[in-house]
């Protein structure tokens, strides 16, 4: 089974390239000329896209090909100031140049919307800003030319009225979804309110592929990881991409819901040998604080471990 890992965002050793540099709404009002206060706004955006680039540049020297990139590449996207804003088209060169990149050397890429993208609200304004969220990740990947489908991580949500009533309001919600952005979606169990086993209601019921988050069921799942594994391979059948999940590692004791700086090779390595011969590549995002810093120091933590072989700067085999 070869295992191919990632990291978020950015990186902790490559200097002065961060994909979210902003301008705050307080900022972009305090400018007297909207169409200049706009065009700044686009150069933010296309510096972000540059660090991405470099990012991407970065990644493949240590032989990445899995990375998530940050959502906050556009700033005020969907705010009342810049509502008028057709930023897609203003950057579109831009977003050209990383899809080429990216092509280039072939990487996994993908989005996880923030939290308050909420799927499962009966809050009809939180829905549509949901959507509209979905929606500016939909054109950030068509820009870049990436086939949109199964490239969006999101959490099920709130459970306002109970667990059960927040996996059918996502259900009923689900229905009033475009497809073009239905199909991007990803569903991930927290750590909190949804178990794998919500996930994979889910995903089974609307035909989703469920990303396996290892921390959260830890912290707050129920049963073996033996007992659902299959299924969340088979979530992943109709995909074109390989299985992929998710690793952090508890902060300070076993149920802290916090994410360390690195990655526990030794629970890692763990379920990895419970999993051993389920799926022929799975890709496992690192949710790390030190980043690519994390990565480098699994792969070296790996090294020694009997029954790993490694096979890239990125890579292993077991």
């Amino acid at each position: 089974m070869i295992i191919r890992f990632g990291y978020v965002a950015m990186s902790m050793t490559l200097s002065n390239a961060s994909p979210s540099h902003t301008m705050t709404a307080t900022q972009f009002a305090k400018l007297d000329n909207e169409a200049a206060a706009l065009r700044k706004l686009e150069r933010i955006a296309v510096k972000n896209i540059e660090s991405c680039i470099r990012l991407i540049k970065h990644n493949t020297a240590h032989d990445i090909t899995f990375f998530r990139l940050s959502s906050r590449l556009v700033p005020l996207v969907g705010h009342p100031l810049t509502k008028e804003w057709k930023w897609d088209q203003a950057i579109r060169p831009a977003l050209t140049d990383l899809g080429e990149i990216i092509k280039d050397h072939n990487v996994r890429v993908g989005f996880h919307p923030d939290h308050f993208t909420v799927l499962n609200s009966k809050d009809d304004d939180v829905f549509k800003r949901s959507l509209q969220v979905l929606l500016y990740h939909y054109k950030l990947l068509k820009g870049m030319n990436q086939n949109p489908r199964h490239r969006c991580v999101l959490h099920i949500g709130g459970k306002k009225n109970g667990v059960e009533d927040g996996l059918e309001t996502f259900i009923d919600r689900f229905q009033d979804i475009p497809l073009s952005l239905s199909d991007m979606l990803i569903l991930e169990n927290d750590d909190t309110i949804y178990t794998v086993e919500h996930a994979l209601y889910l995903g089974e019921k609307l035909s989703i592929p469920v990303v396996f988050d290892l921390h959260h069921h830890d912290v707050h799942g129920q049963m073996p990881i033996g007992s659902f594994w299959d299924r969340v391979v088979q979530s992943w059948s109709d995909s074109a991409l390989p299985v992929k999940m998710h690793i952090s590692s508890p902060k300070e004791h076993e149920l802290d819901k916090s994410h360390a700086d690195y990655i526990n090779p030794n629970r890692l390595l763990t379920f990895l040998n419970e999993i051993k011969g389920s799926v022929e590549q799975l890709d496992i995002m690192i949710e790390a604080k030190q980043k690519d810093e994390a990565l480098f120091k699994l792969m070296n933590d790996l090294r020694d471990k009997d029954g790993v072989k490694m096979l890239s700067q990125s890579s292993i085999e077991i």
